[in-house]
């Protein structure tokens, strides 16, 4: 990608730092996955939960950075006849000085001494045998266990990851990639431009995290590049001994668990995204797959501005069982069907929102039969706004695709620039009417690795590609061409056809590259009799050893021996090519293959690469602008890479839909074109329109960042509870038996302080207490399971007994009673039990629940009398069930969490509406984002005190009732 950074941002805003020797970084929030700051740099961010070390502003890192020599003021009073300054030290300063008054410079500087030392390391390290040098990664974790913190081993881990890097890809890590991976360990932002070797700088920073056994994530926007780098970069950390994991979309929970157990673990965004939601879904601690109840240490996340600014605004959803409502989606899209827009309803094309007027809900009204849109009770406004929404927003082949009559959404970030699916689709059509050979890429998931190919290729003579902006990210485009991808394409291309009779999946495997129009390679022959003694050996093992394989399989067989022939050289590939099994033999023969082909067609591509630079390099247009200059930098910079030649243009229209979106006045436009020509082909250029524009974007981009910003401050609030949730269930699945029960044992107790507390009065006599109510709300919870052990009980028996008790000084704590009231069953025998008793009781009198008054030990006490004859009569229910305690806890657990899962995600609609209605505060004077957050925090409380009646009612209604199972027991 182009220099799409956060960091450069963040050095234009000064006000976001402090004014300290060493300020705070900046942060991006990612929503639902790693709670906290996000640290970013370039393409990759990094966060850590585990250390905090000094932070540093955000880094710009260039690949001609050198260690700056530093300019020393010579004495004024030494040679006090000659200049100040040496001629020398003048020219330098003036050259530099633009990055010497930038605070960017004195910060990079902190990382020389960094530098120097691993530049010290690295004649050493190279003595070293590679048994020696793989011993290092033991001997770290020795010293780490014996108190060495990472700091301390930080230049020499670095020092050998260089040195391994070497060894097994023959690439050196460059000084600024050692700055930029002590960037990433200090969980800062940096940036890198393209062609610096970000993917090689986040090795450095792995590696040393992953020393701890603590796990570390590289995360990227695909499964293909995941699979790239734990393939390409893994080879670095297998040399060392590190454990590395691939996480891919095709894996089941068992393949995924062990994976995420590697000391470093590849995963797209989405499915590290879909695994946390998924861990939290889940009914047993079998069907976690993270590191719990830890599962983020340190991650590092590739095309940070993607993921975190792009893919951040969509959120990740698991869909569920269908909404008894499910019915009323048709309904209401026919209704909206029935209204006109400015007539029933308004659009705000800049919200994304639509707003009915008296007319529209009228009209709504009627058409539903219904006398209230908003009536809780027979709810349609929200079906109704969203299929306007839909009808206004979702377009086909833009939003959304019907494919096989299923509706595919496609990612909003997919069709940001160059042009969308919709435009991709026509062009297309439209170069097939000319006859013009051309690829089209649309940035799906499931077609990252073909994507990848195409514009792996999109630099060669006379290829076209048309793509959207987000297609084929990760992958640099190579004047000329990419060679290794040209040598397997020729190699796939060679032998697939006998070692499957299946035809490749387009809907799996993307449409077949289009060659045609570019130049062929030329093999020589000893690549000719290579690939044709592979053919041979392919038929024999087909024909006569009866091997048959699928497309996919056929895929993975060539796959693996392309990476034979990287991680072996050619004398072990020929041994192993002359053994004696045709099937065994396969593998290193197409690895021989392959390296013969790739020879001829590094040689081509470099050769037609000189060539398309003669011609003036990639030319890049664009069909549209968007919102941000960010994004369309990012279409600029797949031209003139890393010193290439290159050209880019725009042509845009009027009628694109920013202009639209944000009210662009194009009457300026407009008049300045008829002056100009009545010709609508010729282009109409300028800076003053230039300026209009860059104008508009930059608007859009603060409107965007208010809006994120809003969302960051919302989103902050359903982070707090959020993480309690997700703590209280991990608690759950996680924690010892003993524990849990503890944990039920307190939901009742709670459960009962809240019955008890609403109908006391710690300043009235009892005879003033509502104690029949009480006592009909403990019957309520128990489903009336002590109606006779409490019917002689009554109302003025209960009150003079209370009285009586009141008048008592001394009670013994565990075995104390109320005169003519049931004595609670004797459950809490041996010194654990009463323990846990006297602890509940200290507990109790210091929890602040009760107002101080003349009688409040005595509610207090009769807190605990309820609460003991409610415990102890569900121990004796499951004491006499029968069951073992582990089959009981299972229940408990069970219960539990179904009951915080049912109500938290009641909250979270509850939620999204207080969300939409704390907007309208704002008109009185009010602080939306104040009213959201008391409110927010009441429903929160409210949400667990009702998720804990409800696990305390299921369990009773489960253990009490004659036939109890689990679909009683939560059954309302």
């Amino acid at each position: 990608m182009a220099n799409n950074s956060l960091a450069t941002k963040a050095a234009m805003q000064p006000h976001l730092f402090h004014s300290t020797p060493k300020p705070d970084v900046l942060g991006t929030r990612m929503p639902g996955i790693y709670g906290g700051l996000r640290r970013s740099y370039g393409s990759i961010a990094v966060k850590s939960t585990t250390r905090r070390r000094k932070q540093r502003m955000p880094k710009v890192l260039n690949h001609g950075d050198t260690i700056t020599r530093s300019i020393e003021l010579p004495n004024p009073n030494e040679n006090a006849g000659t200049d100040l300054f040496r001629k020398k030290d003048l020219d330098y300063l003036r050259k530099n000085w633009r990055k010497m008054t930038s605070l960017n410079y004195w910060i990079i500087r902190d990382y020389h001494v960094l530098v120097s030392a691993v530049n010290v390391l690295e004649p050493d390290m190279q003595r070293l045998t590679n048994k020696q040098l793989q011993a290092k990664t033991k001997e770290f974790r020795c010293r780490l266990r014996d108190g060495e913190t990472l700091d301390d081993i930080q230049a020499e881990a670095f020092a050998v990851v260089r040195e391994a890097a070497r060894r097994t890809l023959g690439m050196r890590h460059f000084d600024v990639q050692i700055i930029g991976g002590a960037v990433l360990h200090d969980g800062a932002i940096a940036e890198m431009k393209t062609g610096e070797g970000k993917t090689l700088v986040s090795t450095l920073a792995a590696y040393l995290n992953s020393l701890t056994g603590r796990g570390v994530h590289v995360v990227t926007v695909n499964d293909y590049l995941a699979q790239r780098d734990a393939e390409w970069m893994g080879r670095i950390h297998r040399f060392l001994g590190i454990s590395v994991g691939l996480i891919q979309s095709s894996m089941g929970p068992e393949e995924r668990k062990a994976n995420y157990t590697c000391d470093i673990t590849y995963s797209s965004n989405s499915e590290i995204g879909f695994d946390y939601l998924r861990d939290n879904l889940g009914q047993s601690k079998e069907h976690l797959v993270m590191r719990w109840p830890k599962p983020f240490n340190f991650a590092i996340v590739d095309e940070v501005d993607s993921v975190l600014i792009d893919d951040g605004r969509n959120p990740l959803l698991i869909s569920g069982e269908a909404p008894s409502d499910a019915a009323r989606f048709p309904v209401a899209a026919q209704v909206a069907n029935l209204l006109v827009r400015d007539y029933h309803y308004n659009v705000e094309l800049k919200e994304n929102a639509v707003e009915l007027t008296e007319e529209g809900i009228a009209t709504a009204e009627l058409a539903l039969d219904t006398d209230d849109l908003w009536d809780e009770r027979d709810p349609w406004a929200r079906f109704v706004i969203n299929a306007l929404k839909a009808k206004e927003f979702y377009r086909r082949d833009v939003n959304y695709i019907v494919k096989d009559g299923q509706v595919q959404i496609i990612n909003e970030n997919a069709v940001l620039n160059g042009c969308s699916v919709e435009h991709s689709e026509y062009l297309s059509e439209l170069l097939r009417e000319w006859e013009i050979p051309h690829n089209v890429l649309n940035a799906r998931p499931k077609y990252a690795a073909r994507e990848a190919q195409i514009v792996a290729q999109a630099g060669r003579k006379g290829a076209i590609t048309i793509s959207t902006n987000m297609a084929g990210r990760g992958t640099d485009i190579i004047l000329g061409g990419n060679h290794e991808m040209l040598a397997e394409e020729i190699i796939e291309d060679s032998l697939m056809c006998f070692m499957t009779k299946e035809a490749p999946n387009i809907d799996m495997d993307g449409a077949p590259l289009s060659q045609l129009g570019l130049a062929k390679v030329k093999l020589s022959p000893s690549s000719l009799g290579s690939l044709a003694k592979t053919v041979v050996t392919v038929k024999h093992v087909c024909q006569r050893d009866g091997e048959i394989w699928s497309y996919r399989e056929a895929k993975s067989k060539i796959s693996a021996s392309l990476e034979l022939s990287r991680s072996k050289d050619v004398n072990e590939l020929e041994s192993l090519a002359g053994g004696e099994s045709s099937t065994f033999r396969l593998g290193p023969m197409i690895a021989l293959a392959y390296l013969a082909v790739l020879k001829d067609c590094k040689v081509h591509c470099t050769k037609e690469g000189l060539e398309v630079k003669r011609l003036g390099g990639l030319h890049v247009i664009g069909t549209s602008l968007h919102e941000s200059r960010r994004i369309d930098n990012q279409l600029r910079g797949r031209a003139g890479r890393q010193g290439d030649p290159g050209s880019t243009r725009f042509m845009i229209s009027l009628q694109d839909d920013m202009f639209v979106k944000f009210n662009f006045n194009t009457e300026w436009a407009v008049n300045l074109i008829s002056k100009v020509t009545s010709n609508e082909n010729i282009p109409i250029e300028g800076d003053t329109i230039k300026n209009q524009l860059l104008g508009l974007q930059k608007s859009a981009e603060q409107y965007y960042f208010g809006l994120r910003k809003n969302l960051v401050e919302f989103d902050e609030v359903l982070e707090v509870q959020r993480k309690h949730v997700y703590d209280l269930r991990q608690s759950l699945l996680l924690d010892d038996t003993g524990i849990c029960r503890q944990r039920i044992y307190q939901y009742m107790q709670a459960v009962m302080d809240e019955i008890v507390l609403r109908n006391v009065n710690s300043h009235k006599a009892p005879r003033y207490w509502n104690l029949r109510n009480l006592l009909d709300d403990f019957h309520a919870i128990t489903e009336r399971a002590f109606v006779d052990t409490f019917a002689g009980v009554s109302e003025e028996t209960f009150a003079v007994s209370l009285e009586h008790f009141c008048r008592m000084h001394i009670q013994e704590l565990d075995t104390f009673q109320i005169q003519n009231l049931p004595v609670p069953p004797d459950m809490f025998k041996g010194i654990h039990a009463k323990a846990f008793s006297f602890k509940r009781w200290l507990l109790l009198t210091s929890d602040g629940s009760v107002m101080s008054g003349k009688y409040q030990d005595n509610v207090n006490l009769l807190r605990k009398y309820f609460g003991d004859f409610l415990i102890a009569s569900y121990i004796e229910a499951v004491r006499d069930s029968g069951y073992d305690n582990t089959y009981a806890q299972e229940v408990e657990r069970a219960i539990a969490l179904k009951a915080l899962d049912s109500f938290w995600r009641d909250h979270l609609l509850n939620m999204n509406r207080l969300n939409t209605a704390v907007s309208v505060r704002g008109f009185g004077s009010r602080n939306p984002l104040e009213e959201y957050k008391i409110d927010g925090c009441r429903f929160f409380i409210t949400m667990l005190g009702a998720a804990r009646h409800q696990t305390v009612t299921s369990l009773l209604r489960y253990w009490l009732s004659p036939n109890g199972s689990l679909e009683l027991a939560f059954a309302n």
